[in-house]
């Protein structure tokens, strides 16, 4: 049976190989790996439908699109997906982030040099400043832009007319949207963890424009530990590709793939060395469970946020833990995962 002095500690001084968040080598490669058109795009099948629908009738319509929220865990194409429209749509892209606005002179900025029916994207849409949202919503509605010119008594409120735009928000966190924001999306879509086989497409395909020979198992092997995103699987395909160079023969084969993933220690769910602290920490310490979230992270030494932003989401999806009302509880498989047998009082929570 594991102890708690086996439980790896979290590395601080380190981005975690199978995060879904971006880290700095990743934008280089992500730009050369990116698919430009809806075509290319692989798994999200219903984002795509309702997509493919939206954009066909605007462009016979000649107007601008819907505004379009764009949801779910990070890593999984909600900036692709946002340049591809712009692409289909045959329309300039301008990416921006909520957290760079920080007055309202830089969103007034942006709105007034609006170019007809181009796409706007805001990352992290949930982090808007309510002032900043004030000025959004009579662009988004009437595409009109109220400034304020003067101070105190002689202060007088002038409207400007902006060109018909696109808004298209991405968030990981679609709770935190404010109702008023989130009423003036027509257009509400949420991306799924993908499947194993769309992922080996993935890794098949950025092999391919990579210069790197994968084969069958060996790409399925890369998609089968990639946590369910696309980013990770891009990022798995380059270390085993560095490990193929090296050691191996060039060519990404099984056995190639799993000596490079275990060298990793990448498991054979996606799990490294935080997600295995995570639930040993919830079933050693804490007897699987149920324990609250700010006890979980002050044990971790890891924000909240992180734990529900990052860990949580795929240990959840594929039921290594719960969320309940009283906490984080452990699963049967992530005792199973770790050879460990539930006592009594941990068997009834299941």
């Amino acid at each position: 049976m594991a102890t708690l002095r086996n439980i790896p500690k979290l590395p601080q001084d380190r981005e975690r190989i199978v995060s879904a968040a971006p880290v700095e080598d990743d934008s280089s490669f992500e730009l050369k790996l990116r698919p430009q058109r809806l075509a290319e795009f692989i798994g999200q099948n219903k984002v795509k439908e309702n997509l493919a629908v939206a954009i066909e009738a605007t462009r016979s319509r000649g107007e601008a699109l819907d505004h379009v929220l764009l949801y779910g865990p990070p890593g999984l194409g909600k900036t692709t997906l946002a340049n591809i429209i712009a692409n289909e749509l045959g329309v300039y892209f301008q990416p921006t982030a909520a957290p760079l606005l920080q007055i309202k002179g830089d969103l007034t900025a942006i709105l007034t040099n609006i170019r007809d029916k181009q796409v706007l994207f805001v990352d992290e849409a949930h982090r808007l400043q309510p002032a900043l949202e004030e000025i959004l919503y009579p662009a988004l509605e009437d595409y009109k832009l109220d400034i304020i010119i003067g101070q105190g008594p002689a202060a007088r409120t002038h409207t400007l007319d902006i060109k018909p735009f696109t808004f298209i928000g991405a968030t990981t966190r679609a709770g935190l949207i404010s109702a008023p924001l989130r009423s003036r999306f027509g257009i509400v879509l949420r991306l799924e963890f993908y499947t194993h086989e769309d992922l080996r497409v993935i890794v098949e395909r950025s092999a391919e424009i990579l210069g790197v020979e994968v084969d069958k198992p060996g790409a399925m092997e890369i998609a089968s530990r990639s946590r369910g995103t696309p980013r990770i699987a891009n990022r798995l395909l380059r270390r085993v590709r560095d490990y193929a160079q090296v050691r191996g023969a060039g060519k990404i084969d099984l056995p190639t793939a799993q000596a490079a993933l275990q060298m990793l220690e990448v498991d054979r769910h996606g799990f490294d060395e935080v997600d295995r602290k995570l639930l040993l920490t919830i079933i050693e310490k804490y007897q699987g469970g149920p324990v609250g979230v700010n006890t979980l992270a002050a044990a971790l030494a890891e924000e909240p946020d992180a734990i529900e932003e990052i860990y949580e989401p795929f240990l959840i999806q594929i039921g290594f833990l719960n969320r309940t009302p009283r906490g984080r509880v452990a699963t049967q498989l992530a005792y199973e995962h770790f050879g460990i047998s539930p006592n009594r009082r941990q068997s009834s929570l299941f």
